[in-house]
């Protein structure tokens, strides 16, 4: 059974730092991109990061570029996601999501079709 199991999320000030994690079971890592989405009340959900083996490349929407860094622990069946900076509105249920390697990596959600709980990040003094 595939499993996704997102953690590490709570409350920060902002500047500070969270890093999520989302724990695989049920199938191979390495098999699949993994991406990183956020939703926020009264938002749609929107992609944040993403990373492939297919073609080793990490991608980040303009919103996290130089804040926000995907890796993926393939021994452990986890990919993080370091957040630093945090700004208010970086506050949303955080989910992490798989689609099959060879459709690559993406910050849209089409094509993944596993999806982990959310676990809720909240950025405020």
């Amino acid at each position: 059974q595939v499993q996704l199991v997102e953690s590490g999320g709570g409350l920060v000030q902002p500047g500070g730092s969270l890093r999520l994690s989302c724990a695989a079971s049920g199938f191979t890592l390495d098999d699949y991109a993994i991406g990183w989405f956020r939703q926020a009340p009264g938002k749609e959900r929107e992609g944040v990061s993403c990373t492939s083996r297919r073609d080793g490349r990490t991608y980040n929407a303009d919103s996290v570029k130089g804040r926000f860094t995907i890796s993926r622990d393939n021994a452990k069946n986890t990919v993080y996601l370091q957040m630093n900076s945090l700004k208010p509105e970086d506050a949303a249920v955080y989910y992490c999501a798989a689609r099959r390697r060879i459709l690559g990596c993406s910050l849209f959600q089409s094509g993944y079709g596993s999806w982990g709980q959310g676990t809720q990040v909240t950025v405020s003094s």
